[in-house]
């Protein structure tokens, strides 16, 4: 396939036991995803851990407090986005700890 640029490789288990690797792109200003790029992450998954599960993810920076984050599929016909989740970017000392508090009780920090 030739060279392959990733930003970023994670390694991972779940709580079943599953392995998983997580390549990361990431951009921001004018640059953009791109297809080929999320491909060659399947293709170096597949190549450098092949019996690990792939899950390829894309963060886009929007502005400088906003993040979009993409987590991808390879199926029968082509590249799809799986998941798409958007997040404001906050300083530690706007996050107390009763905000903390609330989020585990609710189930809201996973």
């Amino acid at each position: 396939m030739g060279q392959v640029e990733t930003d970023e490789i994670y390694v991972g288990v779940d709580r079943h036991g599953a392995h998983y690797v997580f390549p990361v792109q990431a951009k921001g200003g004018k640059d953009k995803l791109s297809v080929v790029q999320i491909l060659q992450d399947f293709a170096l998954c597949a190549d450098k851990f092949p019996a690990l599960v792939c899950r390829p993810i894309g963060a886009q920076f929007l502005t400088e407090d906003v993040i979009v984050l993409f987590e991808f599929q390879h199926g029968n016909e082509g590249i799809k986005i799986a998941a798409e989740k958007h997040y404001r970017l906050v300083p530690p000392e706007e996050i107390d700890d009763e905000d903390l508090r609330n989020y585990r009780l609710h189930g809201l920090a996973d």
